[in-house]
């Protein structure tokens, strides 16, 4: 079982759930799927898409910064820890594997690597089933689905849509997506992230997202 220092764990952003939210280290074994990460004399094997793997040029003795997410099996406890070079994939990664049905961190690790990130978004914008189903691992009917729960229900395709058309900021966008990856309701997230914006115009995504949490708990 990976060991969890307690400087390596923030508040947690919702009830029940605690997550180590960023690793720092160098690492000691580097591997297209998965990394092991030195960070103060502990090895943490981290498992990346391989755009991670591609972006960060991973190889034994490179210092590394990555988002991490930390998935707990509730079947038997096992704790797996998963790595990303960007705040866009790890939000990706939470939007798939907590809001569409049926789909678990393998899956969502095979769309990482399977397109680049923002052909993804452009796919569930756009409805492209078929070429989100030739993603090896996924098949036609878990295309569908994730189109339909991240476009009808979630609403991130309308962020998303709203910031490639210019309606609002990237920081904007990015603030509410990773509240919706969070779990938080699109009106929630909007409504919580203007409400910083009215009094901080230039806030950047971070303090967006932080001022956005404290209204929201």
């Amino acid at each position: 079982m990976t060991e969890l220092r307690p400087w390596q764990l923030p508040e947690p952003v919702q009830a029940g759930r605690t997550m180590i939210a960023r690793l720092r280290g160098k690492v000691l074994e580097a591997y297209p799927n998965r990394l092991v990460v030195d960070v103060g004399g502990v090895g943490y094997e981290v498992h990346v898409p391989l755009s991670t793997f591609d972006r960060i040029h991973a190889a034994e003795g490179v210092s590394v910064d990555l988002r991490t997410h930390l998935n707990v099996s509730p079947r038997d406890m096992v704790h797996t820890l998963y790595g990303f070079a960007t705040e866009e994939e790890r939000d990706i990664f939470l939007l798939l594997i907590d809001r569409v049905s049926g789909v678990g961190p393998s899956v969502a690790l095979a769309v990482l690597n399977g397109m680049p990130a923002g052909r993804f978004k452009a796919c569930v914008v756009g409805g492209e089933i078929a070429e989100l189903s030739k993603i090896k691992g996924l098949g036609k009917k878990t295309a569908e689905r994730i189109v339909l729960e991240l476009k009808d229900k979630v609403g991130v395709a309308d962020t998303w849509q709203e910031v490639a058309s210019g309606q609002i900021a990237p920081a904007t966008a990015d603030a509410e997506l990773a509240l919706m990856a969070l779990g938080y309701k699109q009106v929630e997230a909007r409504k919580a992230v203007r409400k910083v914006l009215d009094e901080q115009p230039a806030a950047t995504t971070e303090e967006l997202i932080r001022g956005a949490l404290r209204s929201l708990q």
